[in-house]
């Protein structure tokens, strides 16, 4: 098992599927995979790093649950007082935001745990499981608003207190929206897209809330057919943020990364001096951690502690210069100048 921040070089079987080049199979050349072994004096930083980016993204969890546990608990006691089926919807929803608050710092935890023998890669996994609860949270968001806004188009419903629902509104779209914030740019801060995704819905709850309080503006001024047809225009917009937080969740779990930053890797293991080229590169996500591999080929006539040295720099400059690279695996192969 490979500690993070550690780089490694070895030989696979179909290596030729890489190269139009041959390897010759004697001397140092042949054992040049193998001979290039670990380094682990930077490995506790990384270790370090991704247990300090656990810790912001339990701490980011917290806080929002606790404002919105607040947010919501304003809002049913004044549901209570006033009868409103908007508001009753919008305080279920925050309820429901402030929950999802559970599995994901569950995950993080989780996530925080080293790699054993069975899990090799670690826990970072769980991040993007909690990411998937998320997202059928934000679709059940979807559906229960749209069927409210309908339900309520078809069989109107007047409620009571209108000032202290608007109000009631108002207070439940602030709280979402300073959570969806917050939540949003801590997650992309560490790489979480399951933090991201749940920023999203917090969102998604802030535009319900919203609709709550255009539908008692509306009903004060003798229209009440305007709660649910904002209603309905805010679920299309929940459809909305649902399509783009699932299909970041989902390219998390498919292992994709922005190209651009494998682009970007290969820029910067090709600068590192005494890399012929790059032949390879397979970059993934891990919670909120990415992993590299990385093949290069080296001078085939070098020292083979010149060829160590050269691929040291590589894994080196990845972490130190790749957003988001937490750990890489450099498998270096003697080329031709």
């Amino acid at each position: 098992m490979t500690a993070p921040g550690r780089h490694q070089h070895g030989a696979h079987g179909d290596h030729d599927h890489h190269h139009d080049h041959d390897h010759p199979a004697t001397g140092w050349r042949r054992w040049v995979p193998h001979a290039l072994t670990p380094h682990s004096h930077d490995a506790a930083d990384r270790i370090d790093d991704a247990i300090e980016g656990s810790a912001r993204g339990i701490r980011a969890v917290g806080v929002s649950f606790a404002v919105l546990l607040a947010t919501a608990v304003v809002q049913l006691v004044i549901t209570l007082l006033s009868g409103s089926v908007a508001l009753m919807a919008d305080t279920i929803h925050n309820f429901s935001d402030a929950f999802t608050a559970v599995p994901l710092a569950l995950a993080f935890l989780v996530g925080r745990r080293r790699p054993t023998r069975r899990y090799t890669y670690g826990f970072g996994r769980a991040e993007d499981l909690a990411g998937l609860f998320v997202i059928l949270m934000i679709a059940a968001s979807a559906v229960v608003a749209g069927y409210e806004s309908v339900r309520r188009l078809v069989d109107p419903v007047a409620p009571t207190h209108l000032a202290w629902v608007a109000g009631a509104g108002a207070v439940g779209f602030v709280g979402n929206e300073l959570v969806a914030q917050y939540r949003i740019r801590v997650g992309r801060s560490i790489g979480s897209a399951a933090l991201v995704a749940d920023g999203q819905h917090a969102r998604t709850d802030g535009f319900t809330s919203l609709a709550v309080l255009i539908g008692a503006g509306g009903t004060a001024l003798g229209a009440p057919v305007v709660d649910p047809i904002v209603g309905i225009v805010i679920t299309v917009a929940i459809v909305g943020v649902l399509w783009t937080a699932g299909r970041d969740v989902l390219r998390r779990l498919m292992d994709a990364v922005d190209p651009a930053v494998v682009g970007e890797a290969e820029r910067v293991v090709g600068d590192v001096p005494g890399v012929l080229g790059v032949t390879g590169v397979r970059m993934r996500w891990i919670g909120h951690r990415m992993h590299a591999e990385i093949e290069v080929d080296v001078d085939e006539t070098a020292p083979l502690r010149e060829a160590h040295a050269t691929a040291h720099r590589a894994e080196r400059e990845l972490v130190d210069h790749v957003p988001g690279v937490a750990s890489a695996l450099v498998h270096a192969y003697p080329g031709h100048r």
